[in-house]
């Protein structure tokens, strides 16, 4: 994928590529390339040059026009670009195609990803899960990319009769996706018997766009030390952690963050991590409410969690990062008074719109924390009296 060098590290240099369709506007293609060149950085890589063109669809074998290309050819080749980056997904031909012209690597947002999560599995569910991802997204791509892959097995019996290189690198690929699958189903009986040894408490998961601040709040609420970092995917492993707030015990888990255009196979591998989401009991919908287009990252999330069945769950809305909303939005000038009338109706409103409490804080600054503690304290308890209404709670 993108490669990085050790030591004295050195940033690859790229350009981002995105199409204009039909359906978007030239902002919304723009906001969608300001985040593909914050997956470029997390995956390390610096983005330098954008080229967009209005098609109404995509060019089945460039994905951009002839001349859009050529304008990318020269501009890669004057300054000596190693990596171009395309905002949607491109086919195996479309790969080998755009190489041919371009003579520099060529990737797509979805393989960008995978680099990202393949740099970041820590665990082997994890790990696993990517590598799946990977051979998935590379199987209906052989026979436009055709690389040789090394075999595993080699030596006799690894090729059929008349069996050509490209049928053999697919038989293989099929092989270790089918010894990946069994590999996972094995890990996963372990994380649901681990997740039924859990008891009875009430489970609270963490929910929420990539980036939103997730693992700083699950630092706040459970006094742990989960990794949290200003990169994309900072947390990749379901971290759970016992909480007990005024003697009212609870498992609290961080979860794998949400994005758009999220490769259809990395879904489907890490379903079982999105467990942890499914059989959570309450959600904590955290926004970053100072990104600019917050509410568009809202509706990424409310659409996966109704693939996922957890849409009808019990949605605490936790908007995060106010101080950065305050500073952008608010004057410094404002009496404390008028402030609090705004947040009010801010609140207010969102409440309509989402039909779900909601709460406004700064993890990072630690502000209106304790106002967090007590509603997540009332939906404990509230589902604890609901579940076992004969049964005395330690509060």
């Amino acid at each position: 994928m993108i490669e990085k060098k050790t030591g004295t590290r050195t940033e690859d240099r790229a350009v981002l590529v995105g199409l204009i369709q039909k359906d978007q506007t030239e902002a919304q293609a723009n906001e969608y390339l300001d985040e593909l060149a914050f997956l470029a950085d997390t995956a390390g890589a610096s983005a330098v040059k954008r080229f967009t063109q209005k098609l109404p669809h995509p060019d089945s074998r460039t994905f951009v026009g002839k001349g859009k290309l050529e304008e990318i050819r020269q501009y890669v080749q004057q300054h000596s670009i190693p990596l171009v980056i395309f905002d949607d997904e491109l086919s195996g031909s479309q790969i080998s195609n755009i190489e041919k012209e371009l003579k520099v690597k060529t990737i797509d947002r979805s393989d960008l990803i995978l680099d990202i999560f393949a740099g970041r599995a820590r665990t082997a569910q994890a790990r696993v899960q990517v590598e799946l991802a990977q051979y998935q997204y590379l199987l209906p791509r052989l026979k436009g990319l055709w690389k040789h892959l090394e075999r595993q097995g080699g030596g006799i019996g690894t090729r059929g009769p008349g069996e050509t290189e490209i049928e053999t690198d697919r038989r293989i690929v099929k092989d270790k996706i089918s010894l990946l699958r069994k590999r996972l189903s094995e890990i996963d009986k372990q994380a649901f018997t681990q997740r039924k040894e859990r008891g009875e408490l009430i489970r609270v998961a963490l929910v929420g766009y990539t980036n939103v601040g997730k693992s700083t709040l699950m630092n706040l609420l459970s006094k742990s030390d989960v990794f949290a970092e200003n990169k994309l995917f900072a947390t990749l492993d379901t971290t759970t952690r016992k909480v007990v707030l005024e003697n009212t015990p609870f498992l609290l888990s961080d979860t794998v963050g949400f994005i758009r255009k999220l490769p259809h196979h990395l879904v489907e591998s890490f379903k079982s991590t999105l467990d942890e989401v499914r059989e959570a009991d309450i959600l904590l919908h955290v926004v970053d409410i100072s990104h600019p287009k917050y509410e568009e990252q809202m509706g990424v999330v409310n659409k996966t969690l109704q693939e996922l069945k957890a849409f009808d769950k019990p949605i605490l809305v936790v908007f995060n990062k106010m101080d950065r909303y305050e500073a952008e939005f608010f004057d410094p000038w404002l009496s404390p008074e008028v402030k609090e009338e705004l947040l009010r109706d801010l609140r207010q409103r969102w409440e309509e719109a989402t039909q779900q409490q909601c709460v406004f804080i700064s993890a990072t600054e630690r502000e209106n924390i304790e106002a967090l503690r007590t509603l997540v304290i009332e939906k404990v308890r509230d589902m604890y009296s609901i579940r076992y209404p004969y049964k005395t709670m330690l509060y």
